[in-house]
């Protein structure tokens, strides 16, 4: 097996787990501070979330190079 192929898919699913950590964090952060309780924390915890995964994704691929979903563009 390609060594570069490995190196690939390693970075791939670090950089995801990463974005997971993060974009959790940063919503929680936020729906706390907020003071949002109750089934609407749910609601608002997990839209933010959403944006907010895609958010630090985008910055990812942006600032560090690395190509999470390029669909073969090289």
């Amino acid at each position: 097996m390609d060594l570069s192929a490995v190196i690939k898919w390693v970075t791939f699913f670090a950089g995801i787990l990463c974005a997971i950590i993060i974009a959790d964090v940063i919503s929680n952060m936020i729906v706390g501070f907020a003071g949002i309780t109750g089934p609407v924390q749910l609601l608002v915890g997990f839209v933010l979330y959403a944006v907010l995964f895609f958010v630090v994704l985008y910055l990812m691929e942006k600032l560090l190079g690395i190509e999470f979903f390029g669909f073969g563009r090289s």
